[in-house]
């Protein structure tokens, strides 16, 4: 293997910008099941620093740090014809809770940690709760 074929220092590099997340979560979505991905494709994917102060006080959270995704519309499992949408579906995603948890972990790579998250949040707009996407990914352990 040649020096330029060597991955690189995990250490040494540079974290992932918000439009290198962005990009990482794009992909991520385009690689879904055709199904799935025609669903998913109405979600918009937004990338942020951290969560805003509104919504860590809506969720109770006092640390930005612990929250990584959030998915911000109404699941399709509940959504009516009769339902007046304000604006598109959205799953947020939070760069720096997301790097923390990478630098945490040691061992995950950067690109599949933003696909667990994307997918964690495409599976609250399906309508799984917490408890029903815990019960099939233990992530944490």
């Amino acid at each position: 293997m040649t020096d330029t074929q060597l991955a690189p220092d995990r250490a040494a590099a540079l974290p992932p910008s918000l439009d290198e997340i962005e990009a990482m979560a794009l992909a991520a979505r385009e690689a879904l099941p055709d199904a799935i991905r025609r669903l998913a494709r109405k979600v918009s994917i937004r990338v942020e620093e951290f969560a805003d102060d509104t919504t860590l006080a809506y969720l109770d959270i006092d640390d930005p740090l612990e929250l990584t995704g959030l998915y911000e519309g109404i699941p399709l499992t509940e959504k009516s014809v009769m339902d007046q949408p304000m604006g598109p579906d959205v799953i947020w995603l939070f760069r720096r809770a997301i790097l923390e948890e990478w630098a945490e972990r040691g061992t995950v790579e950067i690109g599949v940690l933003v696909t667990h998250v994307l997918i964690h949040e495409f599976a609250h707009h399906f309508g799984w709760s917490d408890d029903d996407i815990a019960s099939i990914d233990r992530w944490w352990e």
